[in-house]
């Protein structure tokens, strides 16, 4: 039966009694995401300032692509796409460059940011760590130490006190997974400690979540966690951190790019830092939603990031255009909010191209800014900013829309159930 099923989808076979998939309403909100050390520029002492510096990943950060100074004309950007959602972080080494002592020109520039947001009529989502930690930290042991945990809380403390007025969406942790799997990789946490970073991670959340709710009643608060294409993982993955803090989980916050079948496992380009080579199967956040719909049931879910990775020219191997795979992406949002399936919002990671980690070559922007060979860091338009206007407008692709590619068979991103209980095109 799987193999037939496999084969009708394929060839887009579709019973004429299934009903048209229908936007997402007038209650779905659509988002743009960055974070403050990918895309700010003028970075503060922090561990990854130092695995530049000390040539742990291929290249600096450099000054990024400047949202220090452009921070205006990309939120400007944003709200043009008619987004409702601006996703940023605050970055600590900013706002205390040493500590116990805060920077005050640190917060006139998130004072600035977040005010900007919403006078631009858009919903901020703060994201309190993406992954950055100051230098003052590392010199202490960074999360080695169980000390770290109380530094965290005390800074996330701080930024919910002074940020609290805008109502914003809160993201304590930016995927504590890929956090410790870095720090890790990079010597920032020592292989004995994994634990203790872990544990560490899942007390400051619930302690930020706490205060969270005391200073702002009815806010809404996760951690997102990256949900990875590989048969069998996921589960174990998310015993580690959302499976612990779901009693402190107003939403399910996920990220997810790459897909995986039994045809194509081509997402190991991504242990390259090639990720423009892994191949994309859109249903695959689909199966990512029914997947998390059924391990939290009873949460509403959010996708935090999801985007399509480019060479530093634009172009894919496999000729994928931005616009399609935004579209198609978002036909898979139609098709799980039609099953029931409670997502909310969606954020298109990025706003603009930035730093990825390590280099700069992987192209996530709706606008794309040239950091190595353009000195004016111009940002230019790709074909998926039109693409998305129309999205934003009309709550999604239009009745009728078929998505450029159909689902592959057999899709492991969650086995047995992506097998067993293939997408199907409506």
């Amino acid at each position: 039966m799987i193999a037939v099923a496999a084969g009708l989808i394929l060839v887009g076979v579709t019973s004429p009694a299934q009903a048209a998939v229908p936007p997402l309403g007038p209650d779905f909100e659509f988002g743009v995401a960055q974070s403050g050390f990918q895309s700010e520029g003028y970075n503060r002492d922090s561990n990854w300032l130092r695995y530049g510096k000390q040539g742990r990943v291929d290249q600096s950060v450099g000054n990024a692509v400047d949202f220090y100074h452009r921070y205006v004309e990309d939120i400007d950007r944003a709200a043009s796409l008619g987004v409702g959602i601006y996703r940023t972080s605050v970055e600590w080494s900013r706002v205390e460059p040493t500590r116990g002592h805060d920077d005050p020109a640190g917060w006139a520039f998130y004072d600035r940011v977040i005010r900007k947001v919403v006078d631009a009529g858009m919903w901020p989502m703060i994201t309190l760590n993406h992954w950055v930690h100051p230098g003052w930290a590392v010199d202490l042991g960074g999360w080695n130490r169980p000390g770290m945990t109380g530094d965290m809380v005390a800074f996330a403390e701080r930024v919910v006190d002074r940020y609290a007025w805008a109502d914003p969406l809160w993201i304590t942790f930016n995927e504590p997974t890929e956090y410790v799997r870095r720090e890790l990789q990079y010597g920032g946490v020592a292989p004995q400690n994994l634990g203790r970073m872990a544990d560490g991670i899942v007390a400051a959340h619930r302690a930020i979540y706490r205060h969270i709710h005391r200073v702002q009643p009815g806010a809404q608060v996760s951690s997102n966690f990256a949900y990875y294409p590989i048969a069998g993982l996921q589960p174990w993955l998310e015993s580690i951190f959302p499976q612990r803090m779901r009693d402190t989980l107003d939403f399910v916050g996920v990220d997810h790019y790459y897909s995986f079948s039994t045809t194509d496992a081509s997402v190991a380009y991504g242990a390259l830092g090639e990720f423009w080579k892994s191949s994309q199967a859109p249903e695959s956040i689909y199966y990512v939603l029914r997947h998390v719909a059924r391990q939290f049931p009873g949460k509403p879910i959010r996708v935090i990031e999801n985007g399509l990775a480019t060479d530093p020219d634009g172009l894919r191997p496999d000729g994928y255009r931005r616009s399609d795979h935004l579209r198609d992406t978002v036909y898979w949002l139609q098709r799980a909010k039609q099953d029931g399936i409670d997502v909310q919002s969606y954020n298109y990671w990025s706003l603009t191209d930035n730093y990825e980690w390590g280099d700069f070559d992987s192209r996530f922007g709706l606008y794309t800014v040239d950091a190595q060979r353009d000195p004016s860091l111009a940002r230019r338009p790709t074909d998926a900013v039109a693409a998305y206007r129309d999205i934003t407008r009309a709550g999604g692709v239009p009745t009728g829309y078929r998505p450029t590619r159909l689902p592959v068979p057999c899709s492991l991103v969650d086995v047995p159930d992506s097998c067993a209980e293939p997408a199907v095109v409506r």
